[in-house]
């Protein structure tokens, strides 16, 4: 047998190009129901639950919020949530490191979405895969915490040219390590010179206004 007897099947080209349709039709009827979906992203422990709780402890008497949670096993995330006062439902990927379109359209039917202003998709926590899978998402944030390091921008860059925004978080505590919050700022507008970036602490709520005025302005009216 020659090797042009071969049938090559390039699966994952196929697999992104069925979910980039079914992301499109889920975006048009997110917007159909004037609710917007952001996803957020970010490796395990940067603080995106933290961030979400902060959001709705600042917005949730302006704006209806639920919150999608999305991990591989356990529940504790969306205990968090509920326990803040907002609606909460949890996805167990069974092993997955990511969401697609389908499971987020699962989720967002689970929650009832059209009840809402804006809902947040809490990703499973990887630099990696979940920014090779559209969501849905009408916008995207990506989490980075000053523990994590300056130089993510540069060896996941795929995860920093998707996002609508980068949060730089847990900046409280930037003293006690070696964080070059420059030439973060530069290697990701690199990436994305849209890239709209907000410093904060989800911990004291430093740096929170802005973020929070990006966020009501997602509203769909």
């Amino acid at each position: 047998m020659k090797l042009e007897d071969v049938k090559i099947l390039e699966v994952k080209a196929s697999i992104c190009e069925d979910n980039d349709i079914e992301a499109d039709r889920l975006r048009n009827k997110l917007k159909k129901q004037k609710t917007a979906l952001i996803n957020v992203m970010s490796g395990p422990g940067s603080g995106k639950t933290s961030m979400i709780l902060r959001i709705i402890e600042e917005l949730k008497d302006k704006v209806k919020i639920g919150v999608i949670e999305a991990d591989i096993d356990s529940d504790v995330d969306a205990l968090k949530i509920a326990g803040a006062g907002a609606d909460a439902i949890q996805l167990h990927t069974d092993g997955m490191c990511h969401l697609d379109a389908g499971m987020t359209e699962q989720g967002l039917d689970a929650l009832g979405s059209e009840n809402y202003d804006i809902c947040f998709l809490e990703n499973v926590g990887n630099l990696v895969c979940p920014a090779e899978f559209d969501t849905g998402a009408t916008s995207c944030i990506c989490i980075l915490s000053v523990p994590e390091g300056d130089d993510k921008p540069l060896k996941y860059p795929l995860m920093f040219s998707v996002c609508d925004v980068l949060v730089i978080n847990k900046i409280d505590v930037a003293d006690y390590f070696d964080f070059d919050m420059e030439k973060v700022i530069e290697s990701a507008l690199v990436n994305n010179p849209k890239l709209k970036i907000f410093p904060v602490s989800a911990k004291t709520g430093e740096g929170f206004e802005p973020l929070l005025g990006w966020v009501l302005n997602r509203i769909i009216k």
